[in-house]
């Protein structure tokens, strides 16, 4: 599938779903159809009961997504005016990925900077390669992040980290975002792809809806409490209880066997 006139890229197989951000030329920098295609994409993937997990990456060598398409900003981006109307353009594909039900990786390489490095953040578990990059620029275009991003910033490396980050604008090795706590696991990268496989398969091995339910319940504990909906975690929670699967994962550990997860 091909979505933003080929700029996303999407396919499914092995029970994992994989969009590619798809514009090398400009190191995969986000212009506005591309949030819009993110969506549709990830909306397909919802909806195929085959897709276990979903797979983001840049295309190339080059970059991960390096930010937001700055040669639309003239346009886009002008002024405080134009920036609220580029945030209700690209809210759509930003607040899809944030609430996309199944779990997310972020396979990366190269740059990893400013809307890109929000988009990694979005990502459940993020894999990266050794020659990765990381930063957000803002403080050096005179720009200011809004305040879902920065949070997550901060839930994930602190408040120190989180003004270093924002406060220089510059970037730093994926040693050090490990260090931080911004990703999970930094590799060689000739072995990324195998490790991003192993990790995917090991995840679609894994019963659908405890993933769903669990990963339903770290986003709850992160979110103000007012926005906590409670009845619908212990609804996912006893979906898992009453399911086949759950029959299934116990007949499994029993008979000492891998078991087959359906998903109902």
């Amino acid at each position: 599938m091909e979505f933003a006139d080929g700029k996303i890229l999407a396919e499914a197989g092995n029970e994992v779903g994989r969009i590619t951000f798809n514009q090398p030329e400009k190191r995969n920098a986000m212009s506005i159809a591309m949030w819009d295609g993110m969506a549709r994409a990830l909306d397909a993937f919802e909806a195929d009961a085959s897709v276990r997990c979903v797979v983001l990456q840049g295309a190339g060598d080059k970059a991960f997504v390096s930010g937001a398409d700055i040669s639309q900003f003239e346009k886009t981006r002008s002024d405080a005016e134009a920036q609220k109307e580029y945030g209700r353009q690209t809210a759509g594909g930003r607040l899809r990925l944030a609430g996309f039900p199944k779990p997310v990786i972020g396979q990366i390489r190269g740059f990893c900077m400013g809307g890109g490095l929000g988009i990694a953040m979005s990502c459940d578990i993020r894999i990266a390669a050794e020659d990765s990059q990381f930063g957000i620029p803002a403080a050096k275009l005179g720009i200011a992040y809004g305040f879902d991003m920065v949070r997550h910033l901060v839930q994930l490396v602190g408040p120190a980290n989180a003004h270093m980050i924002l406060m220089t604008g510059e970037r730093f090795p994926a040693a050090e975002a490990l260090r931080m706590g911004l990703v999970n696991k930094v590799v060689p990268a000739e072995r990324l792809a195998d490790e991003v496989a192993a990790l995917t398969a090991t995840l679609a091995g894994n019963a659908p809806l405890s993933l769903y339910a669990n990963k339903r319940t770290v986003q709850a504990v992160l979110a103000d409490e007012r926005d906590r909906d409670m009845a619908a975690l212990q609804a996912a929670m006893g979906a898992c209880f009453d399911s086949a699967d759950y029959a299934e994962g116990r007949r499994a550990f029993m008979e000492k066997r891998k078991p087959r997860f359906a998903g109902r």
